[in-house]
C-alpha cells in the first residue's frame, strides 16, 4: 500500500539515483519540478502531482517488472492516495511530452538529450488522432503544465524546499482515511 511514509522512504531509498540520463538526482529533479508549479501558483494537487510524476521510476527500481511505463505504475499507485486532480496529470505527463511534440515544432529542439531519447522509446510524436485524443482529456492542459516544469526541472545545484514541504501539501491532498 502507498502512503506518505511509503513515498518519503521510496524517496530516501532510491532518490539518490540519477535521473533518466540527467545530471541530477530523482529527488533534486522532482523538488525542482515541485517548487516551478508552485511559483506558477499551480493548485497543491498540481503541485503535489509535479512532485510526484516521477515515483513510478522509484517504485520500478524495486520491482522485477520489465514494464518500465512509470507513469502508469505511479498513477495507479498513487490512486490509492489520491483523486484524480493529482493522479491523471502523472498518468498523463508522458503523452504530454507526445503531444507537445506533435502540437509545437519548437517544442521538440527543448528537449533535452535524454528526453529526445526516452520519447522515441514511448512512441515518438502524437499523430493527429491521438492528439486529438489527448486534449480531449479533462486533465490535459494540467499534465502539459506538468510536462513543461518537468522539462526545467533538471538545473544541477538549484535550491529547493525540502521534500518534507510537498509532503505536507500531499498530505492535505490525500484522500480522507488513506
Amino acid at each position: 500500500m502507498l502512503n506518505l511514509s511509503r513515498i518519503e522512504t521510496l524517496f530516501a531509498d532510491h532518490g539518490n539515483a540519477w535521473y533518466g540520463g540527467e545530471a541530477i538526482s530523482q529527488t533534486a529533479h522532482a523538488l525542482q519540478c515541485a517548487q516551478l508549479a508552485e511559483q506558477a501558483g499551480e493548485p497543491e494537487p498540481l503541485i503535489v502531482a509535479a512532485l510526484l510524476h516521477d515515483v513510478g521510476h522509484l517504485l520500478l527500481a524495486e520491482s522485477t517488472t520489465t514494464d518500465m511505463r512509470h507513469q502508469e505504475a505511479a498513477a495507479d499507485a498513487l490512486a490509492e492516495l489520491f483523486g484524480d486532480e493529482v493522479t491523471e496529470p502523472v498518468r498523463l505527463h508522458v503523452a504530454a511530452k507526445r503531444y507537445l511534440c506533435a502540437a509545437d515544432p519548437a517544442y521538440f529542439a527543448t528537449l533535452s538529450p535524454a528526453s529526445a531519447q526516452s520519447l522515441a522509446l514511448q512512441g515518438g510524436p502524437f499523430g493527429a488522432a491521438q492528439a486529438e485524443a489527448f486534449t480531449a482529456s479533462r486533465h490535459a492542459a494540467a499534465a502539459v503544465r506538468l510536462r513543461r516544469y518537468d522539462d526545467l526541472a533538471k538545473v544541477v545545484g538549484l535550491a529547493t524546499p525540502r521534500l518534507a514541504h510537498y509532503l505536507d501539501m500531499a498530505a492535505r491532498c490525500a484522500r480522507t482515511g488513506a
